[in-house]
């Protein structure tokens, strides 16, 4: 059981290893890739805590994931859209991907309170990681303000994220 937790502090590192490997300043394009898929990863994870957790403060929390990260992950992509940009695919967002494929592999091996905790304690680890990511290297390196803007709305709400997570990891729900 005491590997779930690590496989958020994995993803940390490699999150910032990955942004520290892609460039000093990852350019706008890469940002708004990073961004998006830390996005849709989160909602994928969601999804499967909806098929396997019964749990009903497992479930809405999974539900507010949906819901939140979906609706900034539209306005990305009408954002990228009216600015013309492409995203571009980068070393951050394959190393996102990839610990996202291999933490979905071991989670869906996982039922009931086991899957709920393991579930939960990844969502902390990975809202800490990315909201630091927002905070030191993707909003301070965003040169459109529109995509800045953006990104500090997603913050915002990552953070309740975060606080939310944290409260289902110590039990405060029950």
């Amino acid at each position: 059981m005491l590997r779930f937790p690590m496989i958020g502090l994995v993803a940390g590192l490699m999150l910032s290893t990955a942004i520290a490997a892609a460039s000093d300043k990852p350019s706008d394009p890469q940002i708004a890739h990073i961004a998006y898929t830390a996005g849709d990863l989160d909602i994928k994870a969601a999804k499967l805590a909806l098929e396997k957790s019964k749990k009903e403060t497992v479930r809405a929390f999974a539900n507010d994931m949906v819901r939140d990260h979906s609706a900034v992950n539209d306005k990305a992509l009408a954002l990228v859209k009216k600015l013309n940009v492409t995203p571009e695919d980068n070393d951050t967002s394959k190393a996102l991907v990839k610990q996202a494929e291999e933490k979905n592999a071991e989670l869906t091996k996982l039922t009931g309170e086991a899957f709920d905790k393991a579930y939960v304690d990844n969502e902390v680890a990975y809202h800490k990681t990315v909201n630091e990511a927002l905070k030191t290297t993707l909003i301070p390196s965003t040169g459109n303000a529109e995509l800045k803007s953006l990104l500090e709305t997603g913050l915002k709400i990552f953070e309740g994220h975060l606080q939310h997570a944290e409260m289902l990891a110590h039990g405060s729900h029950k």
